[in-house]
């Protein structure tokens, strides 16, 4: 009888290691794809359907913000909210090529050392070419404000909703931030 029960303790615990090594835990989702346009694509896209409009202004060198592509933008609730509210835009600050809107051409211009800015990229930032730069327009392309810095997802997504819920008509972005 012992030795009946011995065997079936071992193979029941030989089933436990078996089945721990054979059924892995679920391997986690991959990262959210978050659609990103060009400048031109969401202004022709708002002139169908009018949408808040969220710009990544940022470079190829900026390490700060290959981390928000690789932790913020694929978070799941900051990627839909996004998706939902905005037409969210890519805009390279150092972007040769030119960008036609509204009737208006704009270039590309060296700063020396062959390097150089967008002038698209220099109005919306108000000059002020930190990277990244987030900037959040309304549907008439009116500015509601620019965000300069790298920023987490929980944060993101607060600055998200000021936005597409329009708080900055009715509240300051430092009150809205600290509530």
């Amino acid at each position: 009888m012992k030795k009946q029960v011995f065997t079936f303790l071992l193979s029941s615990v030989g089933l436990g290691i078996l089945t721990a090594f054979t059924f892995s835990p679920q391997a986690p989702a991959p990262p959210v794809q978050l659609k990103w346009y060009t400048w031109e694509e969401a202004a022709a896209l708002n002139k169908t359907k009018p949408k808040k409009i969220f710009v990544d202004v940022y470079t190829d060198w900026c390490g700060w913000c290959k981390r928000m592509d690789k932790s913020t933008f694929v978070d799941e609730k900051v990627a839909a909210y996004l998706a939902a509210n905005f037409y969210p835009v890519k805009l390279n600050a150092e972007q040769r090529e030119d960008i036609l809107f509204n009737g208006e051409t704009f270039k590309f211009v060296e700063t020396g050392n062959g390097k150089g800015v967008n002038t698209l990229a220099y109005a919306l930032l108000d000059g002020k070419m930190g990277y990244p730069s987030m900037v959040y327009l309304n549907e008439k392309y009116e500015r509601i404000m620019i965000s300069p810095g790298y920023k987490e997802a929980p944060d993101m997504l607060k600055e998200l909703k000021f936005a597409a819920e329009e708080k900055y008509k009715t509240t300051d972005w430092e009150v809205y931030r600290n509530q």
